[in-house]
C-alpha cells in the first residue's frame, strides 16, 4: 500500500469509526461540509480549488488528497488544480513578507539617528548577555 492509499484507508476507517460511535460533533461536521461545498454563488469546483490552496497552506496531506480528488471529480483540470496549489504556496510566502515588514521596522529603529530608548538594556550575568529579556533562552554566551 503506497502513501496515498494509506491516507485514504485511514480516512475511511476513521470516518466509519466516528459514524459507528454516533459522534454528534462529527455528524455536524459532515453536515457543515455538505453545506459548505454545495453549489451556490460559487460552484463546488471553485470551492474545492479554494480548499486545495488552504490544504497546501495547512500542510494537510489528507486534505490535499481529498480536495484534489474532489476537484478533479467536479471537472477541474490539472492546470486549475496546479494553480490552486500555487496559491497555497504564495499564501505561505506571503505570511513571511509580514515578518519581513516587521524586521524592516526594527532595522529602521536600530539604525535611526534618533533611536527610541530601549525598555531595558541587557545585563551581564556569568558571561551571558540576554538577547531578549522576554525570551531568556535566546542568549549569547561571552567567553
Amino acid at each position: 500500500m503506497d502513501k496515498l492509499d494509506e491516507i485514504s484507508h485511514k480516512r475511511k476507517k476513521a470516518h466509519q469509526k466516528f459514524l459507528t460511535l454516533k459522534s454528534k460533533v462529527y455528524e455536524s461536521f459532515l453536515q457543515m461540509e455538505q453545506a459548505a461545498y454545495a453549489d451556490g454563488a460559487l460552484p463546488r469546483k471553485t470551492k474545492e480549488l479554494i480548499a486545495i490552496g488552504i490544504s497546501v497552506q495547512m500542510d494537510c496531506e489528507s486534505c490535499m488528497q481529498w480536495h484534489i480528488d474532489q476537484a478533479a471529480a467536479c471537472g477541474a483540470t490539472q492546470q486549475e488544480i496546479l494553480e490552486a496549489v500555487e496559491i497555497g504556496i504564495e499564501m505561505g510566502a506571503g505570511r513571511v513578507t509580514v515578518s519581513a515588514r516587521f524586521a524592516l521596522e526594527v532595522m529602521e529603529r536600530a539604525f535611526s539617528p534618533h533611536k527610541a530608548p530601549q525598555a531595558s538594556a541587557p545585563t551581564r550575568s556569568r558571561g551571558i548577555y540576554p538577547v531578549d529579556p522576554i525570551h531568556p533562552v535566546l542568549a549569547v554566551s561571552i567567553q
